[in-house]
């Protein structure tokens, strides 16, 4: 819908979905004429307008079928052959077409245009698992469709473990969002979480960007504030800028058109699994970011390795970064207030430390203010209002929470830092990090 905007030149356009949450959660998502979801002005406009009518009697329900135009394969091929022109490693695709791929849409939109987009770049073993390529807004086959629940890829893993697959894909029902599964060294396999799977996209995008002299001094990559900064981390060692957002990729798309003209925007992510890359979409893109993780993965097994080998080495320059995200649930009017208690709780009473470490700035993203040095000096945030505080630690770690825009939760998110040596042996750097983050929980009694 976002390719389409742009290429008919729309004004807007609709989405009716219920994206990766329970369908009673079914809803819609609005565009402007850029591509991107609507932000302000236009929002708060379109809902004044709203509020105007007064009865359902005032709404035109009568349909002018001349100026509707239905789409179809042909405008599929178009939007296919634009996201061809992303990739950047077509000799090693001609050497590893034949990789294994498991790719789901649990039910949902992807299920034509993933293994088409593959295809074209060069994917000539794409393994489907039938029972879920059937479109059912009951998603019967999972608990939920969201592509974040490990639950929801357990039947393509299956279909991995048997073929002997060296990929898993799965998205989710808008295609919007990708959920990754890989095979390590040992035959293994491993869920990626939003964070990773950004970090090896936006890895692999920038050193061949670098290597095929596209890197011009001009370019930038994007990400929201509760993305693992691993990602700023790859993009200056590129010297690449890497710019924040609040979270919700309509403010990357913002973004993307503040600097039309200006700078290439290279790709983005968000650690709730979308990613974006190229410019002729505005808004996360669960069949360009398979098609590209993909061509990641082929790149890594040309050079002897696997994308879980090229993370950890990843970690191993750059620092080990963890991240857990904590929703609770809280329904009905009483969660509503519960959520905007615990808010301002956090808000009134910031912890000074955490886990025995120093905070050294709060940041209020609703009061357009940052305490730093615990509270001796305040500056603004350059940033829209919104109800979002983060706690930077000492020692670099991470606390976010706000509540969600699209379901009754209230959401923490947990970063954490530590290193990791040539020798030192991952999982048990990772289980300590874990650890530390579990005591984090509990210091601050979240439940």
């Amino acid at each position: 819908l976002s390719f389409a905007i742009r290429y008919f030149r729309c004004q807007s356009g609709v989405v009716i979905t219920a994206s990766h949450n329970p369908k009673e959660y079914n809803g819609y998502k609005a565009y402007w004429e850029d591509g991107g979801q609507i932000t302000s002005p236009h929002d708060r406009l379109i809902i004044q307008e709203v509020q105007q009518i007064k009865s359902i009697s005032e709404v035109n329900l009568k349909p002018r079928h001349e100026n509707i135009e239905i789409i179809g394969k042909e405008f599929d091929e178009i939007y296919a052959d634009q996201i061809t022109g992303l990739s950047l490693s077509h000799e090693v695709i001609r050497s590893q077409g034949k990789m294994k791929i498991v790719y789901t849409p649990l039910h949902g939109s992807g299920v034509r245009l993933v293994p088409l987009s593959l295809k074209k770049f060069g994917f000539e073993n794409i393994i489907s698992v039938p029972e879920q390529d059937v479109p059912d807004g009951n998603f019967p086959t999972v608990r939920s469709p969201n592509p974040e629940d490990s639950a929801a890829l357990s039947m393509a893993v299956q279909k991995a473990r048997d073929t002997n697959a060296d990929l898993v894909m799965a998205t989710d029902p808008d295609a919007d969002r990708v959920g990754i599964v890989v095979r390590d060294s040992k035959g293994y396999y491993l869920p990626l979480n939003g964070n990773q799977a950004a970090t090896l996209l936006i890895d692999y995008l920038l050193d061949r960007w670098k290597a095929t002299g596209k890197l011009k001094g001009k370019e930038f990559i994007a990400k929201t504030i509760v993305t693992t900064d691993l990602i700023s981390e790859l993009a200056a060692a590129f010297r690449v800028p890497c710019y924040e957002v609040l979270t919700g990729f309509k403010y990357i798309a913002e973004l993307i058109r503040s600097l039309e003209g200006q700078k290439s925007f290279i790709a983005g992510g968000e650690e709730s699994y979308g990613y974006l890359a190229g410019d002729f979409v505005r808004d996360k893109d669960a069949v360009i970011s398979c098609s590209l993780i993909a061509e990641a993965a082929a790149y890594a097994r040309e050079n002897g390795k696997t994308l879980m080998d090229r993370l950890i080495e990843i970690y191993r320059e750059h620092g080990l970064y963890r991240e857990k995200l904590l929703s609770l649930e809280k329904k009905g009017k009483e969660g509503l207030e519960e959520i905007h208690h615990i808010m301002t709780g956090f808000r009134l009473k910031p912890p000074v430390q955490i886990d025995k470490v120093k905070v050294l700035e709060v940041r209020d993203y609703l009061n357009d203010e940052s305490l730093e040095a615990a509270r001796k000096k305040n500056h603004d945030i350059p940033f829209p209002k919104s109800d979002v505080l983060q706690f930077f630690l000492k020692d670099g770690s991470k606390i976010s929470l706000r509540p969600s825009g699209t379901e009754p939760k209230i959401k923490f998110y947990f970063a954490v830092r530590g290193k990791l040596g040539k020798g030192a042996d991952y999982e048990k750097a990772v289980k300590e990090l874990d650890i530390k983050i579990d005591r984090i929980i509990g210091e601050l009694k979240i439940k």
